[in-house]
């Protein structure tokens, strides 16, 4: 009995150890990103969708899908968020094919989500924002081609939600919206960091690159992008075990592809998608999705 609670206590001071490590090297990024989060909330959240819905005048048919994408990422609104805000700009005659530009790149990255990925190191932070950015881009230009003159979301019932940014005092205000911030991302990020030091105690770095790494010929790909469905939970979770991966010998089209499938199929997004898609519509982009995610992994391997 002593042997086995001394292995056991061995190993988590092991753990320990390692969660530590990766704590004092990623959270930094974690509450630089919650910052700059909040400060796009409260300050720039108007302008950013003011912005969008200026965008309904201009006659730059089918380019207007690349400032839309472009908006998408800027705004810091979650899919729950974006998709009442959508029916919004739908009501009010914006074209469906920026409309999916705008929530396609919005779903995928924000504000927020790019500074926890500077952890990742500048050349995953660029790919992250430009797959993200195209993915939009792409979404729209389906969408015209394929839906020009028929509809392709269903926002009956959605409407937009009262505001929690709402208090008169901007500090406060800022404080409040952070506030929030850390009650929704705290623990998934306190938990990525659990499992990137549970990779790191427990899985062979040769066996993880063998599975994940570039010689695998797109398989790796392929594996990474799958696993991106039911892993994903919050951006500021997955940030820690990303970085532990790319340690471990993952390819960084691999990263790419579970960087895109995952917030592009997180549970809550799919719930809300599904009302606004219906079935056919919502395994189409389940297809897109999984079809984008493995050419961009791909093509990443190949240029690096």
């Amino acid at each position: 009995m002593n042997e086995v609670l001394e292995v056991l206590h061995r190993e988590f001071v092991y753990v320990w150890y390692y969660f530590l490590l990766q704590l004092r090297q990623i959270a930094g990024y974690w509450a630089l990103g919650m910052v700059i989060g909040s400060l796009v909330s409260v300050f720039a959240k108007d302008t950013i969708h003011n912005c969008f819905g200026g965008l309904r005048d201009k006659k730059w048919g089918v380019w207007g899908v690349i400032p839309a994408s472009l908006l998408g990422v800027a705004s810091p609104l979650c899919m729950y968020g974006t998709i009442p805000i959508a029916a919004s700009f739908s009501r009010s005659g914006m074209r469906q094919d920026w409309l999916a530009a705008f929530m396609m790149s919005s779903v995928l990255l924000n504000p927020q989500l790019i500074m926890y990925s500077t952890a990742l190191g500048p050349t995953a932070l660029v790919i992250r924002i430009v797959s993200c950015t195209v993915c939009g881009i792409v979404a729209g230009l389906l969408l015209h081609i394929f839906y020009r003159d028929k509809p392709f979301f269903n926002f009956d019932g959605f409407a937009p939600g009262a505001s929690h940014d709402t208090h008169p005092n901007l500090l406060l205000r800022f404080i409040f919206n952070l506030g929030r911030n850390i009650k929704a991302t705290g623990l998934y990020f306190l938990l990525g960091v659990f499992l990137s030091a549970l990779f790191q105690q427990y899985v062979s770095a040769d066996k993880f690159a063998a599975l994940f790494g570039e010689a695998n010929e797109g398989f790796d790909v392929l594996m990474a992008a799958t696993i991106g469905v039911p892993l994903y939970a919050c951006g500021g979770g997955t940030i820690p075990l990303i970085r532990e991966w790319l340690a471990m010998g993952m390819s960084m089209g691999s990263a790419s592809a579970f960087m895109i499938t995952g917030p592009a199929t997180k549970i809550t997004n799919l719930g809300a998608l599904k009302i606004v898609l219906g079935m056919k519509r919502f395994v189409l982009y389940i297809a897109y999705v999984m079809a984008f995610s493995l050419v961009t992994g791909l093509v990443v391997n190949i240029i690096l």
